[in-house]
């Protein structure tokens, strides 16, 4: 073996180590090269596992929720760092997701709807795998990476591999289809008779069958990761191309549909209930929602307030499926340990975007408050200090510059504009700051934009095109209000100011489209 080739396998180190605010001992250069004579995988980047879970909030044990049975979620965080406070930039699935993968906000690019078509609006944007696949990497996908339906049909184009396509809504039961019909939400996630959705059946909000955990789609996707981390493993030994392989799994995303098991190890009278159901005093009408998706799901009632023995039966359908889902991740995480690729490779797991299970009278997401836009966000592997927490601001568009320090890679230089900040220095060192707040958005009548510290979030409502009408500001004090109880813009002005300060930094937001809305 060259010199040369030692010396880049050493310098690749070098920055690891560095990153990770370690020391660096005189034998380290020998010492790799000796390794890598023994391990050829040493000189690889190291592979890249994306885990991408539905509406999951950080309703984890490792986040503090006592009531959650997330063993092998917990057990990841304590492989490697999780983001205490770590926000989507969108709280709805398709532009969380693009805003993932091209490091973009969706004020930066227009990409705000169910139905946004990636390439015609960014038609030369680069996404992470692309990235990666042009520096060696193999990049494959399954299940949820890309939103998919509502006319949307994702990014073949991001993956080498053809994406394997799994349900995000599905049933067991005949009864939670009216006998086998096709529903409201199984067309807009199949794009079938999209014009004519309010014609169709609600779909159940929950079931819990007796089944195996393949019995639905999460498991299958589960288990095909599996499969195709064995083959990535003997690539690895045969042409020693590095992976990056994204997972994406479709609960806690209705339908509440996991094995009855999951449900079994839940005590729904334990569960946490909303203790405040109202929209925050002071709040403006632009911020509010009531109904939206839960609606089209049934027995969900549509005149009237949901009765609270239906409220607990969907909090324990939320944590039934995070438990689901739990197990699923813990089967890839275990496999990835069994197959000796632990070491050298880095697992990001990230949480689309929060939900609301009843907080402030709200279900679900597509809103600008904290339960709809704080994620979970947890990396392991090279570079990342295990069992060990931070208080550092995360967004969903720092994943991307991120990946790419920690793989070793080039800082990428795309053609779209990249909103996201490297994380690398923090993942070796929880007490750095690389930013001192978060940015995220959602459109409604008016566009909300929003500004997130670690004490307070300002909310601006204000015309899409950013000219003409009245303004309505937010502002929460988590300190003192962590349920957003009252809206104090009124009563804080020295802290708006400052936090409008930081929003009027940012570009001028790009104009949304009005086609293809839920």
């Amino acid at each position: 073996m060259k010199l040369s080739s030692r010396l880049s396998i050493a310098s690749f180190v070098i920055v690891g180590f560095a990153m990770s605010g370690a020391g660096l001992p005189k034998f380290c250069l020998e010492r790799v090269a000796s390794d890598e004579i023994r391990d050829p995988f040493k000189k690889q980047h190291p592979n890249v596992l994306m885990i991408l879970v539905d509406d999951l909030k950080p309703a984890l044990g490792c986040y503090g929720d006592t009531q959650a049975k997330t063993p092998n979620l917990d057990s990841l965080a304590k492989r490697g760092m999780r983001f205490e406070l770590a926000y989507c930039n969108q709280a709805v699935c398709a532009p969380s997701r693009f805003s993932l993968m091209l490091g973009s906000h969706s004020t930066t690019t227009g990409l705000y709807g169910l139905g946004s078509q990636l390439r015609q609006v960014v038609p030369d944007a680069v996404t992470i795998p692309q990235y990666f696949s042009k520096h060696g990497y193999r990049t494959e996908s399954l299940g949820k990476i890309f939103h998919i339906g509502h006319g949307n049909l994702g990014d073949p184009d991001s993956f080498d591999v053809d994406h394997f396509h799994e349900k995000v809504i599905e049933y067991l039961d005949p009864a939670s289809t009216d006998g086998g019909q096709l529903t409201r939400e199984e067309a807009y996630f199949t794009n079938q008779q999209l014009g004519n959705i309010r014609a169709l059946p609600r779909g159940a909000a929950f079931e819990s069958p007796e089944t195996s955990d393949e019995g639905y789609a999460d498991g299958r996707v589960a288990a095909e990761t599996i499969r195709r981390l064995e083959h990535a493993k003997k690539r690895l030994q045969t042409d020693k191309q590095p992976f990056f392989i994204a997972a994406g799994f479709a609960r806690p995303h209705l339908p509440f549909s996991a094995p009855k098991k999951y449900w079994d190890l839940h005590d729904p009278t334990k569960l946490p209930v909303p203790t405040y159901e109202e929209f925050p005093v002071g709040s403006p009408e632009a911020a509010h929602k009531r109904g939206g998706e839960i609606n089209n799901y049934k027995p969900v009632p549509t005149d009237r307030e949901m009765p609270d023995p239906l409220k607990r039966e969907l909090i324990h359908g939320y944590y039934a499926s995070v438990s689901y889902v739990d197990a699923q991740i813990g089967k890839v995480l275990s496999a990835l340990d069994q197959l000796g690729l632990v070491d050298n490779t880095i697992v990001v797991l990230w949480g689309d975007h929060g939900f609301h299970l009843g907080d402030l009278g709200i279900w679900t997401k597509h809103t600008n408050y904290e339960q709809a836009n704080r994620i979970p966000i947890m990396f392991s592997g090279p570079g990342v200090r295990a069992n060990s927490r931070t208080r550092q601001l995360a967004e969903s568009v720092d994943i991307y510059p991120t990946l790419c320090a920690l793989a070793g890679l080039p800082a990428p230089d795309v053609p779209q504009r990249l909103d996201g900040v490297s994380l690398a220095s923090v993942l070796g060192d929880p007490d750095l700051r690389v930013r001192d707040h978060a940015y995220h958005a959602y459109p409604k009548r008016k566009l909300g934009r929003a500004i997130r510290t670690d004490r307070y979030r300002l909310v601006e409502w204000a015309k899409h095109n950013g000219t003409g009408g009245d303004i309505d500001y937010e502002l929460y004090d988590y300190q003192e209000d962590p349920l957003e109880k009252q809206n104090i813009a009124d009563k804080r002005p020295e802290v708006l100011k400052e936090l409008k300060a930081i929003l009027e930094n940012y570009p001028s937001p790009v104009i949304r489209s009005k086609k293809k809305k839920k």
